[in-house]
């Protein structure tokens, strides 16, 4: 079905066929829905040159519209990550199913089993600004987690997601996928009406900027995965090692300052801040990062003075916030306070003081001696990432396959009913796992 032939139908008729789709999507073979996610790959490899050019009119109608720097990085497909986007359509090929996984299996009495078994949730619906990567990410993973999937990217990426979403649809027709589960939405009006259809759409994730976020947070009962900002902190301990610390800081900022894992804040024990500051400001200066500081940084350094706004601004750009704390403590106390629970890192010889950062930061991801970049889900193993959660409950951090699929017990009896198991001659349950 192509774009204009979905624009002619409401918005209740394309969920209802994403949903009838995704019915038939989710008791397909592992084997045919990795067929269908390697025929995507294929034909995004083929069809590159098409892409590449759609996305290129895309930056150049941008720019002209004056787009805000850290939206268009996110925007600009070039060769290097649609290849890399492709390889994650084949990394989630590679990964286990995890759609009819038995979690537990239990006789409640003879003859009378349980079975709790993992399922599809069934429509999502992904809203996305710019980064037309990401839908070629949301689609592999909502194959193969047996998902039906309505998209919606930003009208600065109108025709990179025009284009692959043809070119998927193509690819699909070949596969026992039926086309219908992946559709694609172009009005922000569309947006809107999604946002109200809880008796169709699942779950709804948002991947965007934190004020887009929060939007969609507020304007729908469907229940939302996303994380609202990516406020991250780097924390150089007395005891760090100097030259690992500035190769993390300068890869944690600058590897690409538009990520929501790039960090905003790099906080520095007051023991070393003499010593360490002017090494790391001349590397980061180097590469062109804006720098400010509070009172104490500005004492040490040449640089623009923070505000209160800084710790907790996340800039998506090359501009970093810098503070000198006087102990562990007060440096998870400044990431508790200010930071969006999304990732933040400690970089120190002292593994009990790692232990302690590790243990009391509040945050999705926590580490140790390495950058913030690496909350990724195809650095983890996910093949791809869906998004990437900040909330308490799960599924929390980047979300893959493991945060699409749901469960259902499965009891199966022969003529048992409860009012055997009450009373005066109660049958006793048996509970036995198998």
């Amino acid at each position: 079905m192509t774009i204009s032939q979905v624009a002619s139908r409401s918005l209740v008729e394309i969920a209802i066929q994403t949903r009838q789709a995704a019915r038939s999507l989710a008791v397909l073979s592992t084997e045919a829905k990795n067929q269908a996610i390697e025929a995507i790959a294929q034909a995004l490899e083929t069809a590159a040159p098409e892409i590449l050019a759609a996305n290129a009119a895309d930056c150049q109608a941008a720019e002209a519209d004056g787009i805000a720097k850290p939206l268009y990085n996110r925007l600009k497909l070039d060769a290097v990550k649609l290849q890399g986007a492709i390889a994650g359509v084949r990394d989630v090929g590679k990964l286990a199913d995890p759609v009819g996984v038995v979690q537990i299996n239990r006789e409640l009495d003879q003859g009378l089993i349980l079975k709790r078994i993992t399922c599809p949730l069934g429509v999502l619906g992904i809203i996305f600004e710019a980064r037309p990567e990401a839908l070629i990410q949301i689609v592999s993973l909502a194959i193969k987690s047996g998902n039906g999937v309505i998209l919606k990217g930003g009208k600065e990426a109108i025709r990179s997601c025009e284009t692959l979403v043809k070119i998927i649809h193509k690819a699909l027709v070949k596969t026992a996928v039926n086309p219908e589960a992946v559709q694609l939405l172009t009005t922000r009006e569309e947006t809107l009406e999604m946002l109200r259809l809880d008796g169709y759409v699942d779950l709804i994730i948002p991947r965007g900027s934190n004020s887009f976020v929060r939007f969609v947070q507020e304007n729908t009962r469907i229940p939302v995965l996303g994380h609202a900002e990516g406020i991250c902190h780097l924390y150089v301990d007395k005891a760090a090692d100097f030259n690992k610390a500035v190769a993390i800081t300068i890869d944690a900022k600058t590897q690409y300052p538009a990520a929501c894992n790039a960090i905003e804040t790099l906080l520095v024990h007051s023991a070393i801040a003499a010593e360490f500051l002017p090494i790391v400001a001349q590397a980061l200066q180097a590469v062109k990062v804006e720098l400010l500081g509070d009172p104490k940084t500005c004492a040490i350094l040449q640089i623009a003075a923070a505000t209160e706004a800084d710790w907790s601004t996340e800039y998506s750009d090359s501009i970093l916030s810098i503070k000198i704390v006087d102990s562990l403590e007060a440096a998870i106390n400044h990431i508790n306070t200010y930071g969006s629970r999304h990732t933040d890192a400690i970089v120190t010889e002292d593994i009990e003081a790692a232990e302690t950062f590790l243990n009391q930061v509040d945050a999705a991801g926590v580490y140790h001696n390495c950058s913030t970049r690496f909350a990724d889900g195809f650095r983890y193993g996910f093949g791809a990432e869906v998004g990437i959660s900040t909330q308490q409950m799960p599924p929390r951090g980047p979300v893959g396959l493991e945060g699409l699929v749901t469960y259902k017990y499965r009891v199966v009896g022969d003529g048992q009913i409860a009012a055997s198991y009450v009373g005066k001659d109660a049958k006793e349950f048996t509970h036995r796992d198998l």
